[in-house]
Formats: structure tokens, sequence, C-alpha cells
């Protein structure tokens, strides 16, 4: 699997008020920034950091999900066969829209029940469709 970054969702309670935070940790301009939602490319570290504005959940706090980018759909699909060989479960969400992006993935729960998602972008640049969060994810922001 050609893994391109870890992917780390936050939660932030409000957007605007954690840009200027996020922009000086980094040292670097977010890639995209849409109503409640930015996100972050660094080369150094190499991380994939989104921030989703809303509520903060009791049972993770400020996080959200953690994942990982892959090239392409094939190599999702091969992760997918890699962790249901594995013994898990896991629950496909192709052609999604999610973080104004179109993406192919699966998603996976550790043992304490901690989301995460194998991920391929198929086209960068979309209108988000009205959900949010999906089932598959235990109710979590998709980004």
């Amino acid at each position: 699997m050609a893994v391109l970054k870890p992917h780390l969702a936050l939660t932030v309670s409000d957007l605007e008020r954690s840009l200027p935070f996020y922009r000086a940790l980094f040292g670097a301009e977010p890639v995209k920034v849409r109503t409640g939602y930015a996100k972050f490319e660094l080369v150094d570290p190499a991380l994939n950091l989104t921030l989703n504005e809303g509520p903060r959940g009791s049972e993770l706090g400020a996080f959200n999900h953690a994942g990982i980018q892959v090239s392409s759909t094939d190599d999702v699909l091969m992760a997918r066969m890699r962790l249901q060989q594995g013994g898990l479960a896991t629950f496909d969400e192709m052609n999604t829209t999610c973080c104004y992006a179109r993406q192919d993935k699966i998603w996976v729960h550790d043992p304490d029940g901690t989301p995460w998602e194998v991920f391929a972008v198929t086209e960068a640049d979309v209108e988000p469709r009205l959900e949010r969060a999906t089932p598959q994810a235990g109710g979590h922001s998709c980004c």
C-alpha cells in the first residue's frame, strides 16, 4: 500500500478562533477553508490535518478520527482485504463527498472503538452533500 501521509481530524468549537493557532503552530496556511472546515496538508511533518467545527464529544474530546491517505482506490481495496484477512470488520464508503472532496474509503475501528479510515481522493474540490457524519464512522465527521 502506498501511504501518502497520516490523517488526523480534530473537532474545534470555533474554527475562526482556531485557525490562527494552527497557522502559527505549523507555519503554514490551510490548503482549504470552508464553512466549519479547514484542511492543512503539511510536508514536514507529513500530515493531513483537518479541523471540523462542532461540539466536542464526551468520549473522544477534540479527537474525531484518524486515517491514512493512500494513492488510489486500488490501495483502499488492498487495505480492506488485508484488514478483513486479519478478522476485522470494515465498512465501505465509496464515491462519497467528504471534506469538500470526492473520496473512496473504508472504515475500521480499533479494539477501543477508535475510528480509522483508509481513503483516496478521487476529485479534490467538490461541494458537500448534506451529510456530515457517517454511520460507518460511528457518527464522526467524515473529514
